[in-house]
């Protein structure tokens, strides 16, 4: 037969779906703060039974909005 191939860790780069816990160390944030955004809308997690996911792409997609939003001109306090 063929030779098994030794296991390889995942590392969370490598991975579909990401726990709460893991998509908050991508982010750089706190786990609580994943929750929040999940809540508010702004996260949209997958569920899978009793359990939450958020997709690399849905992490992908909440940072370049963060970024669309940061490169827009603000308006000057003086404009009032």
């Amino acid at each position: 037969m063929g030779e098994s191939q030794p296991h390889r860790e995942v590392s969370i780069a490598d991975r579909l779906l990401l726990t709460p816990k893991e998509a908050a160390k991508v982010l750089r944030v706190g786990p609580t703060t994943v929750y929040a955004l999940m809540k508010s809308g702004e996260l949209r997690p997958v569920h899978i039974g009793r359990s939450c996911r958020i997709s690399q792409a849905e992490v992908e997609r909440y940072v370049h909005q963060l970024q669309a939003l940061a490169s827009r001109p603000q308006p000057s306090p003086d404009a009032a």
